[in-house]
């Protein structure tokens, strides 16, 4: 057994770790490899196909290698499905509290780094073990199980209509930017009982902060001054929703706790969630094999959803928790204070598990999309919910929609973390608008998509004309502008109920 990490620079105070010269000879002419010729999971070689990377690192390494994060900070990424079990599952030996990394004291991570937000501990059940781990948990559990299922799914169905009728006279759009970005957080403003108006620019701000950008920490800084005027609202005007009942909830959470648990269910949800929804509607719109098997009633849509959930997990890395101890774990030598990544994505195409990644695995719920152990995502049945009703209301409504280019023309962008698609374009017939008699009718109802094509003779569907949104710049600093093109529609959604 060996221990392959190198010990970090400290990063100058306020500054990010300056990229290696031209020529160094540490690394190779990509810069895909730093210090010790460790793998960086970060950088241009690592975005354009991080399943490559995890291969060429399961050969070389095997169960656990050593890689390098933004900045050049050492961590170990675990690899292999059963390794990836046990450190989930024990947190005596990987403790999520980062306050055990060995290196917090030493500057390693600059105050703007895209890694702070990641890494600083937080008030919340993630950054805890044991007691205080179950006392915090138990509020986010018991909390979103306090909704109704059934309402929640009308919620959700609801919300994608609305959504649909925004695109569906126009016959195109992308089913990215105007639909699996914004269905998951007008989910979450709804259960959270936030003012609507704040959901397009939370939409943006989660985004960015996800990806790693160079803005990371503004977008974190506004998400939480939102959530923090959130929590004194809701102190005064309770409610039924999410954040009233951890206020109320017999855990007695401080301020604090409720804030920076509603920061962490926000993002990761509405990062997962929105991978997800693309993933899957890719999947269905490329794969002629889904969408026939779909049809014809071969796979039902939550078939499809764990097929994604195992082929392209919608976070691909997480943290896995700091060795408490001198350990050894696939093999490798583990340092007291040592980082750990739970490789989800690697750890879900191991072929000790999936010999042939190729086969179905129909209602085969045991991938690590959502981690194991006691930190296995709580609000996953949800994610699954918003998934499977935002892709069958698509088929429904939209039987005939096809991809808007050639496969091989669609782009992503990764980060450490997740893997994001830029865009979805989609063509299909456009819906003809009904007349208010006609739409009193024929309300939206959720319908099987073998039931499309009579629905849509029907006129079932509704359509809101809208003028055209132009489309956001990519300036960090233009959220204001954004916003305010978006808020008209945000309301109209909001309201209609």
């Amino acid at each position: 057994m060996t221990s392959y990490l190198p010990e970090p620079i400290a990063s100058t105070p306020g500054r990010h770790q300056p990229a290696p010269p031209p020529g160094c000879p540490a690394h190779d002419a990509t810069g895909s490899t730093g210090p010790g010729g460790l793998v960086r999971l970060y950088g241009p070689a690592y975005g354009s196909d991080p399943a490559g990377v995890f291969e060429r690192l399961r050969q070389q390494h095997g169960a656990v290698a050593p890689v390098l994060l933004q900045g050049d900070v050492p961590a170990w990424l675990v690899l292999a499905y059963d390794e990836n079990m046990l450190a989930a599952r024990t947190p005596s030996r990987f403790s999520r509290d980062s306050r055990n990394w060995r290196h917090w004291q030493d500057d390693v991570i600059a105050a703007d780094s895209p890694l702070a937000p990641v890494l600083t501990w937080r008030p919340d059940c993630v950054s805890q073990d044991g007691a205080e781990h179950q006392r915090l948990r138990a509020a986010v559990t018991e909390g979103l199980a306090r909704f109704d299922r059934r309402g929640i799914r009308r919620h959700i169905q609801r919300f994608a209509n609305q959504l649909i009728d925004q695109f569906a006279g126009t016959g195109s759009t992308d089913l990215l930017t105007q639909y699996a970005q914004h269905l998951p957080m007008l989910v979450l403003t709804h259960l959270f009982g936030m003012p609507e108006e704040e959901g397009p620019r939370l939409v943006e701000a989660s985004t960015e902060l996800v990806k790693g950008t160079e803005a990371a920490v503004v977008h974190n800084a506004y998400i939480m001054d939102t959530l923090r005027r959130l929590v004194e609202h809701k102190k005064k005007s309770p409610g039924h929703d999410f954040t009233s009942w951890l206020l109320e909830h017999h855990s007695r959470l401080t301020d604090d706790e409720v804030l920076h648990h509603l920061w962490l269910v926000m993002l990761t949800a509405n990062e997962s969630v929105t991978n997800l929804v693309a993933n899957t509607l890719r999947v269905v719109l490329t794969d002629p094999r889904f969408r026939a098997s779909l049809a014809g009633g071969l796979m039902t849509v939550p078939d499809a959803v764990e097929q994604v959930l195992w082929d392209e997990p919608p976070v691909m890395t997480c943290v896995g928790g700091y060795a408490t101890t001198d350990t050894e774990l696939g093999g490798r030598r583990i340092r007291a204070g040592d980082l750990l990544l739970l490789g989800l994505a690697a750890g879900n195409t191991d072929p000790l598990i999936r010999p042939d990644p190729s086969a179905p695995v129909h209602g085969n719920r045991s991938h690590l999309a959502f981690s194991r152990g006691p930190h296995e995502c709580p609000g996953q049945d949800i994610g699954r919910a918003i998934t499977d009703i935002a892709v069958d209301t698509l088929l429904v409504r939209l039987p005939d929609a096809r991809l808007g280019v050639a496969e091989n023309e669609l782009s992503w962008t990764s980060s450490t973390w997740s893997r994001h698609l830029n865009h979805l374009p989609v063509i299909f017939t456009p819906l003809r608008p009904v007349s208010p008699d006609e739409a009193a009718d024929a309300p939206h109802r959720p319908v099987h998509h073998r039931q499309a094509a009579a629905a849509t003779a029907a006129g079932a569907e509704i359509l809101i004309r809208t003028q055209p949104q132009p489309a956001p710049t990519a300036a960090s600093g233009d959220l204001p502008a954004r916003r305010s093109r978006w808020l008209p529609l945000w309301r109209r959604l909001r309201h209609r109920r």
